[in-house]
């Protein structure tokens, strides 16, 4: 029995008993170790959402994270080191209300989720629509006297938007930068971008157009 004792207890006892003190004095001075909290602005991050599917809100929901966590812990936080994140799969057109708790959010390690605002997120989707739209140049400028605009080409005359649904339906052109004709006798052509005013819809593939503004007199003659 003693030399059981002398063997896997005596032996080597001055070194285990200074890691066991080391041990000790760690687990004390991290029990010691003064607890703080953060708040931090983060996305929400949307996974799996269908692909036919748009988010109709021009504010992408944000969420505020308290942590709580040891202090030297608290002070490395970053917002790019958490987020939530709202799982969208299966989700259909319409609104929606989900929740947003701590299970949601992806923190570093150490760190603890004390609470989440809001603790429900309320989403509006809609069915994703792509169509064609004509393009409108927005004309501006002093016409040389006896002048006037005979006709206007442009070149695509349509364009590809899409969006959600319902903004999509509800554009009837896409407008042009201004184009200014000041002075213009016979014809000018411009480049200008088209854009549509709703920021719910994009432009498909954006590319310049080229507008040509043919001039004509007004006043007799031989026309232009």
């Amino acid at each position: 029995m003693k030399d059981r004792f002398r063997r896997y207890v005596a032996h080597n006892l001055g070194l285990k008993l200074i890691s066991l003190g080391l041990a000790v004095g760690l687990w004390l001075a991290v029990a010691r170790e003064p607890v703080a909290e953060v708040a931090v602005e983060v996305p929400i991050e949307f996974q799996n959402i269908p692909a036919d599917l748009e988010i109709n809100s021009e504010r992408v929901p944000s969420a505020q994270i308290r942590l709580r966590g040891p202090e030297r812990l608290v002070h490395r936080v970053r917002s790019a080191d958490v987020y939530a994140s709202i799982n969208l799969a299966g989700v259909k057109p319409g609104e929606r209300t989900f929740d947003l708790a701590a299970q949601q959010v992806h923190q570093p390690a150490g760190m603890e989720v004390v609470q989440v605002i809001p603790s429900e997120v309320r989403i509006t989707f809609d069915q994703r629509l792509r169509r064609q739209v004509p393009v409108q140049p927005r004309v501006i400028g002093t016409f040389a006297e006896g002048r006037a605009i005979d006709r206007i080409v442009v070149d695509p005359p349509n364009i590809t938007i899409s969006g959600p649904r319902k903004q999509v339906e509800a554009v009837e052109a896409a407008i042009t930068d201004p184009i200014d004709v000041s002075g213009t006798m016979e014809r000018g052509t411009f480049v200008r971008h088209a854009y549509v005013s709703d920021p719910m819809v994009q432009v498909t593939n954006p590319a310049p157009v080229r507008i040509t503004v043919i001039m004509k007199n007004v006043l007799g003659g031989s026309g232009k």
